[in-house]
């Protein structure tokens, strides 16, 4: 409890300053590094709110990133594989001439956005929650990392994939391999899946939090006696 406020600050300013850091960004790896940086100050947050929604959220949160943030690295590894080149501005149009892999990147882009039906909006929102029980102000400030993260998402979408096809060394790119889509299938799955029956996570993890909590409170309580016996001089 004494290092929360502390730690709620750290929290948003990760969330906000690494989102306008991830805006600026010409590199398409950098740009969803500095995004899962953003997230995990939702997770830290979650944590510190030190409630059953908070906790439920960030542990929700880590394994919903796991798929979104490593499905998001792959997507740029598709077309890395084919033009060496991780540059935003060497991309557009990708849309006429890979149009499964526009499909799988805007699912994955959206999910990372918090869109319902995603594992991450699920995620995002008990994280919320948490916050707003914990410290309103806290969660008001953070819920701006949510716009912030629409705004740099479909930014990098809108310049690789969206567009005419008008740069000539991507008028050969080719589609998405077998091999790559069966690479995304699982990904694909689990992040629809926890986005519409979170509760296979939330089950799981639901006792052990409750049970986590129930000690903690009785830590916090055992130690503010012990304190309140001390200041009273040992009477």
């Amino acid at each position: 409890a004494y290092f929360t406020p502390m730690m709620f600050a750290l929290s948003v300013v990760a969330v906000i300053y690494t989102s306008l850091v991830a805006l600026a960004q010409e590199d398409m790896k950098k740009l969803i590094a500095y995004s899962s940086v953003a997230h995990m100050g939702f997770v830290t947050a979650g944590i510190f709110a030190v409630n059953q929604q908070g906790l439920d959220g960030a542990i929700f949160q880590m394994i919903s990133h796991g798929f979104i943030s490593g499905a998001l690295f792959l997507c740029v590894g598709v077309i890395y594989d084919r033009m060496h080149t991780r540059e935003i501005d060497a991309y557009g149009g990708l849309v006429n001439r890979m149009p499964a892999y526009a499909a799988v990147f805007m699912l994955f882009t959206m999910a990372n956005v918090g869109l319902p039906g995603t594992s991450g909006f699920v995620g995002e929102f008990l994280t919320l929650m948490g916050m707003f029980q914990a410290n309103t102000w806290v969660a008001a400030v953070a819920a701006t990392g949510v716009i912030l993260s629409a705004a740099y998402a479909l930014w990098l979408y809108r310049r690789v994939v969206m567009g005419d096809l008008i740069k000539e060394s991507l008028k050969s790119i080719t589609d998405m391999t077998s091999r790559e889509r069966a690479i995304f299938a699982p990904l694909v799955v689990m992040t629809i899946l926890l986005g519409v029956y979170p509760s296979l996570v939330t089950d799981i993890i639901g006792p052990s939090v409750s049970a986590l909590l129930g000690s903690y409170d009785t830590a916090v309580a055992d130690f503010r006696a012990t304190a309140q016996v001390a200041a009273n001089g040992g009477h």
